[in-house]
């Protein structure tokens, strides 16, 4: 074992007079969580520069000044480093950032070096640290921060206000926290944000109290996270928000003119954490908050500690759509308690929570909807499974080589396969047995990194037990580390959507669906009946199911989604003025990418409508989604 030594370093801000570093610290922030580290080859993480054998970050305090005029921010990083004994350097992730100095805590230059810059990756930082306990490093971050987006007033609700919000999953926080950006590297961490007047900041992490006077009509926000963490999972968000509790545990955070809306779909929240809690264990975090973001946020939802990150565009109306909720939730035992070391594991985040997620939906909303979301879910992994091939290594849950780059895989597989994979297991050894074991394994990795084969062998000394024909029945290292879908499978109740299939037989016949039966299902039989239609329809047939059941005024994104797509891959052209209008007011990449993709497949009728659509909303997306969607619009011929 080796020895190490605790060293303190100040990751510096451009000189400020809003931000400054406090030498006293609270008291329990005197001796921070510290995760261990992992390191075996499977565990390494490829996509940081960190060398955390040898110096790695435990603790970050941020002190920073967010400037909405130039779209940056600019302060001060303090990093707590656990060296190895001898260590003088520590390297960093950055991504756009501009140092300008380093110094010890004295004031003497110190020798630092950044690094080639790699598409992706971003540079290295390398400071040589020598027998210094503190290091200042001044900082800004760049005009193209891919983390950040800056919203004009205009792109907001209430339109006054600038708006700003983060997405760090997987790579991008390295954008604006000069850090060791890999999820195996789990830090505490604290913050100062000033921001001006009206705005109100909040990040993942608990309040210190109301804001303070910053002075030239600016304030000051405080935030702690005392349990270490993913460093993706650092997020903030400011502008003009407001609160309303949800219960003794939760609450929302939004514009003022989405508040009682989002209040009204998010009022099973306090059911939710009680479900969750009584599967699977206590709730670790304090709090749970959620903000609803302004609609270009790249993501359904984002796990961020006590602050969940959600889109607007899950408000339906009538809570059909609030599996996302219980999915980010879930994320609070599944990705945050436990977390992929590197991204090669990323469906030990996803697939676990996307079966949790379906757990907690049983317990609240009944068995049926459950076995519905379940199956339309296995249904999608089948469709990845079968568009990349059986055998296609990206259909294996660890993925290897290129797929296990930080923004590859497929959610086909990551989510669906990895939850399918759960599901089986506990159809095989009986529930009351799984989630004992399920429950143990969170407590056993509590604010730890994880890898496959650590689950793996766990599940087998404490679920398997040497029991050999148990083991074979499992199959546990085909569902991992093969590709394609494992003979074991548990497939869905083929009665969970009978009604609905013999619908779409009889569509496929006579062209028409029965109205009553329609304003009668859920909101996932309809999907279910949207993905049954014919792929190829003529325009009268679409004209009337429009006509018929109001598809292109759906409140339920979802189905409008669907509808949308369906319009499009059939080349009809008065589904167009709504995909426009989808695309321009929604930037959640899941919805984004697919539309512009279908039209930009239907060659001279679509390529023209794509290219003129996406130059009017390209400026309004996250780069999470410009990136994706750039490579289909630019170079799709």
């Amino acid at each position: 074992m080796r020895m190490f030594a605790c060293l303190s370093l100040i990751i510096g801000a451009v000189a400020l007079g809003s931000c400054s570093v406090s030498d006293e610290r609270p008291e329990a922030e005197q001796a921070p969580m510290v995760s261990p580290l992992l390191t075996s080859d499977d565990a390494k993480d490829p996509y940081s520069y960190a060398r955390p054998e040898v110096a790695r970050v435990t603790h970050v305090a941020l002190d920073l000044s967010l400037d909405f005029e130039n779209e940056n921010v600019a302060g001060t990083a303090t990093l707590d480093v656990l060296a190895e004994e001898g260590a003088d350097t520590v390297v960093l992730d950055t991504m756009g950032l501009d140092i300008s100095s380093v110094t010890d805590g004295a004031g003497q230059d110190l020798p630092f070096r950044l690094g080639d810059r790699q598409e992706g990756m971003g540079a290295p930082l390398t400071i040589d640290m020598g027998e210094a306990r503190q290091i200042v490093v001044a900082y800004r971050s760049g005009p193209d921060a891919r983390a950040l987006q800056w919203l004009a007033p205009e792109q907001t609700a209430g339109g006054e206000h600038p708006y700003l919000l983060s997405q760090g999953q997987p790579t991008l926080n390295r954008s604006w926290i000069p850090t060791q950006d890999s999820p195996g590297i789990r830090q505490t961490w604290e913050a100062k944000i000033t921001a001006p007047e009206p705005l109100t900041v909040v990040m993942s992490g608990l309040s210190g109290g109301d804001p303070a006077d910053a002075g030239e009509g600016r304030r000051a926000f405080r935030f702690a996270m005392d349990k270490p963490v993913a460093p993706y999972l650092i997020a903030i968000a400011a502008g003009d928000i407001r609160f309303q509790e949800l219960g003794p545990h939760s609450g929302v955070w939004t514009e003022p003119a989405m508040l009682d809306r989002a209040a009204a779909e998010l009022v099973d929240t306090e059911k939710m954490i009680d479900a969750a809690e009584e599967l699977y264990g206590d709730y670790r975090w304090g709090r749970y908050d959620m903000i609803v973001l302004p609609p270009s946020f790249p993501y359904g939802g984002m796990e961020n500690p006590v602050m969940t990150f959600l889109t607007p565009t899950f408000i339906a109306g009538d809570r059909s759509l609030t599996g996302l909720v219980a999915h980010e939730l879930a994320h609070s035992w599944s990705g945050n308690l436990v977390t992929n070391a590197n991204w090669s594991d990323s469906w030990l985040n996803e697939g676990t929570t996307s079966y949790f997620e379906n757990r907690i939906i049983e317990k609240l909303y009944g068995k049926k909807r459950a076995e519905q979301e379940r199956a339309l879910n296995f249904a999608a992994m089948e469709e990845t499974i079968a568009e990349k091939g059986a055998d296609a290594a990206i259909t294996a849950l660890h993925l290897t080589g290129d797929n296990a780059d930080p923004e590859g895989g497929a959610s086909g597989v990551i989510y669906d396969k990895g939850a399918a994979f759960l599901h089986s297991v506990e159809a095989i050894v009986g529930r009351e047995k799984f989630d004992t074991w399920l429950e143990s394994w969170f407590d056993r990795h509590a604010f730890q990194p994880a890898t496959s084969a650590m689950f793996l062998a766990d599940m087998r000394q404490n679920l398997v037990r040497g029991d050999e024909q148990l083991e074979a029945r499992l199959m546990l290292d085909a569902w991992v580390y093969e590709p394609g879908l494992p003979a074991n499978a548990l497939r869905p109740d083929p009665g969970a959507f009978a009604e609905v299939d013999q619908a779409a037989e009889a569509y496929a016949a006579s062209r028409t669906i029965d109205q009553p039966a329609w304003r009668s299902w859920t909101s996932a039989e309809r999907l279910r009946m949207l993905s049954k239609l014919p792929p190829e329809l003529p325009d009268a047939d679409l004209a009337r199911l429009d006509q018929s059941f109001g598809l292109s005024a759906s409140g339920n994104n979802e189905i409008l989604f669907a509808w949308l797509k369906l319009a499009l891959q059939n080349r009809y052209q008065p589904a167009v003025p709504s995909a426009e209008k989808f695309l321009a007011t929604v930037g959640r990449r899941k919805f984004v990418s697919p539309l512009f993709e279908t039209l930009m497949e239907q060659g001279e009728w679509g390529k023209p409508i794509a290219r003129r659509i996406y130059a009017r909303t390209r400026s309004g997306y996250h780069s999470v989604t410009t990136r994706t969607v750039d490579k289909l619009v630019t170079g799709g011929g």
